[in-house]
């Protein structure tokens, strides 16, 4: 079993875009067997490759999650879109920034399409707690934390929850970017 460190805000990694994986061999399966191994330690719902430090598009989801009936457990090149503009507000937290969870306002819901490990086509639609998951990964693959889906208040309690936190080296301080919509 290969459980990996994950990559906490103040690592550049996670504000890099993710490359197009072209490649869909046995190194891209391994990935996808350690980001599945790597989420069901950290017992999370989703887990994207910039968060164990590789910069390319693929994100593990917990295949249990509520509406995940493909019972998909990962996705590689993920493009996003959205059937309507109904919203949803919910407590959302990261891996990547620790016992922390903050309101944030989602779209309900999601079409993905993307491929699997071995390069077959796939897309699965969401809503509710699917839907958000799947939007908080593919954020990962652009660089973006849902710290910067805050608002200036929102932002400023995540900064001061970081820099108090235990994990927190304070070497690299978190970048806060403007919020992305």
């Amino acid at each position: 079993m290969t459980v990996l460190d994950i990559r906490k805000v103040g690592d550049p990694v996670l504000r890099k875009p993710a490359a197009e994986v072209t490649d869909f061999d046995a190194e891209l399966r391994q990935l996808v067997k350690d980001l599945g191994e790597t989420l069901a330690e950290s017992r999370g719902a989703g887990l994207a490759a910039p968060q164990i430090g590789v910069g390319l598009r693929v994100f593990a989801l917990a295949p249990e999650l509520p509406g995940n009936d493909l019972k998909l457990d990962h996705l590689v090149n993920p493009i996003l879109t959205f059937p309507d503009e109904d919203t949803q507000d919910g407590y959302e937290g990261c891996l990547s920034i620790p016992g922390i969870y903050l309101d944030t306002r989602r779209r309900m819901n999601v079409v993905a399409k993307g491929f699997t490990q071995h390069g077959d086509p796939v897309q699965v639609v969401g809503e509710g707690l699917l839907s958000r998951c799947i939007q908080h990964e593919t954020d990962h693959l652009d660089g973006i934390l849902f710290i910067d889906r805050q608002d200036a208040a929102g932002r400023q309690r995540i900064l001061d929850a970081v820099r108090e936190a235990s994990w927190f080296d304070g070497l690299a301080a978190p970048e806060v970017r403007t919020s992305p919509h």
